[in-house]
């Protein structure tokens, strides 16, 4: 379950700089440091997840969650009108997720057992 809270993280400091690309400026340097710590904290929480989630569920999960967030964020609180069609593929994004997060029992191997790409 920690995996998980750490995948969740993750994907929302994703939809946290997705939004904050809609103001970005470099002329708004505290903005635009929020953003970029937004970006590189979901990686390191994405990193952190991928120890006990196998790597194509969590990114699966990461970008779903994201993709959701920041279409409801957008419709919420940016006056973006969805369309009934959109609405529609963006609730199929979210059973994807919750079907991945549904049916993924097995860990992954442990980082000694899996393939190095060392020379």
């Amino acid at each position: 379950m920690k995996f998980w809270i750490l995948l969740l993280i993750a994907a929302a400091f994703e939809v946290g700089w997705v939004i904050g690309l809609r103001s970005f400026s470099m002329n708004r340097p505290i903005l635009a440091t929020a953003i970029f710590a937004s970006y590189v904290l979901s990686f390191v929480f994405l990193e952190k997840a991928v120890q006990g989630i196998p790597l194509g569920v969590a990114y699966g999960v990461w970008t779903g969650v994201g993709v959701v967030g920041a279409f409801v964020f957008a419709a919420a609180f940016l006056k973006e009108r969805p369309t009934t069609p959109q609405i529609l593929f963006a609730s199929l994004v979210l059973v994807g997720v919750i079907g991945l997060y549904a049916t993924t029992r097995k860990a992954p191997p442990k980082a000694q057992d899996a393939v190095t790409l060392d020379a």
